[in-house]
């Protein structure tokens, strides 16, 4: 299985197989037509007190914020995780869509990872 990693405000591509929105809140200024989501994976993104507490740190803090994350997908989202996974894992091409305009520090990243796939 091919796991890809895309911005949310690209357009969507047939290259994309299935498109995972791994965000916990929905993009703002994006319709949900325009999205082309086939699946809305909410609870295997950050946990709200995370994703505040990363967005009002800087951008060095970046390796914190990935340990708190790993954190939470071995903890409290294990089970949201696990049923991702097993979903993907019918798809011989899958995308995590996120919003973060930093592709190189965006939680997908961390996620992919504990995805093993």
């Amino acid at each position: 299985m091919e796991l890809q990693l895309k911005r949310i405000y690209d357009d969507p591509r047939p290259e994309d197989g299935f498109r995972v929105l791994v965000d916990r809140l929905w993009p703002r200024g994006l319709s949900r037509q325009r999205a082309a989501v086939d699946l809305w994976a909410k609870d295997a993104a950050p946990s709200a007190e995370l994703r505040r507490a990363w967005h009002a740190a800087p951008a060095e803090a970046w390796d914190a914020f990935a340990e708190e994350y790993r954190a939470e997908l071995d903890g409290e989202s294990r089970p949201a995780v696990s049923a991702l996974r097993e979903q993907l894992r019918s798809h011989p091409v899958a995308t995590l869509l996120f919003a973060a305009h930093d592709p190189h520090r965006t939680h997908a990243l961390v996620l992919r990872d504990a995805l093993g796939l």
